[in-house]
């Protein structure tokens, strides 16, 4: 008996594809049809997929300086920062892809924030570090009480730059940090000016819970800021109508629960005319 022949044909030539087949050929052959690969076909064969190669902490370390120039007048204060680390926040990608320079000025912002998000980059926090007991670190320089907001407004100004520089994880790291801050009525003031003067309308993330916290309290802690509440709800009117948005709210939700029909109608007659 002849050697079977192998024969070579379209994936659509077998009744079922895959199959093997053996047909007697005229001459007695046997011949043996398997189905068509690509590589016969003349389709390029599969490329192994290659490993991503992983990037050290030394890679960052060899990549270039980049000069940030915080601040203006005798304030201004030259930082360095490696440009692998800092291409992590889109705000230095377009900045470094638009020029050939790798110096980058931020004359308006912060400098204690800054280093609070060179920190964050390098070591991923920021000091005071969270612990695991959902408090933060100890600060020596620090007191136990903020009564001036600078330990608020110190996370609240990592929250903005964080914004700015595109870097969701931190602005949610200095956003948890400052719901673990002690603080007294007028630092609670200072806050508020702040978040209301430097986040836009649509940022209810940090918004809301001040307007929370001072729709909750303000009976009674307004009495604590000497004047400084009254001032906050005439000099941002948007901060006012959220406290009253929020206390309205609160009011609607326990007449609902106390079942009163009269939820969503005036209450107040109006003065017939003689």
């Amino acid at each position: 008996m002849a050697d079977p022949q192998v024969q070579i044909g379209s994936r659509g030539d077998a009744a079922n594809e895959g199959d093997v087949e053996m047909q007697g050929g005229d001459d007695g052959d046997e011949v043996l049809e398997i189905p068509e690969t690509s590589a016969a076909a003349g389709g390029a064969p599969e490329e192994e997929e290659k490993p991503t190669q992983r990037v050290t902490f030394i890679d960052y370390l060899k990549s270039p300086m980049v000069e940030l120039v915080i601040g203006n007048g005798d304030l201004q204060t030259l930082l360095h920062a490696h440009k692998a680390l800092l291409t992590k926040a889109p705000f230095f990608i377009e900045k470094l892809a638009s020029s050939s320079s790798t110096r980058i000025e931020m004359v308006d912002d912060d400098l204690d924030a800054t280093s609070c998000f060179l920190e964050y980059l390098y070591t991923g926090e920021y000091f005071p570090h969270k612990l695991s007991s959902g408090t933060l670190e100890s600060d020596p320089s620090a007191p136990k009480i903020d009564d001036s907001g600078a330990q608020l407004l110190k996370h609240a100004k990592v929250y903005t730059l964080a914004e700015k520089l595109g870097m969701p994880a931190l602005k949610s790291l200095s956003h948890s940090k400052i719901h673990l801050i002690t603080s007294t009525a007028l630092a609670e003031i200072a806050y508020a000016r702040y978040v209301y003067s430097h986040t836009t309308r649509s940022d209810l993330t940090i918004r809301k819970p001040v307007a929370s916290f001072w729709g909750q309290r303000s009976h009674v802690l307004r009495h604590e800021t000497e004047g400084s509440f009254r001032d906050m709800c005439l000099e941002f009117p948007e901060f006012a109508f959220d406290v009253l948005s929020f206390v309205l709210d609160a009011e609607e939700r326990r007449a609902q629960r106390r079942g009163d029909e009269e939820v969503g109608k005036s209450a107040r007659k109006r003065a017939r005319g003689a």
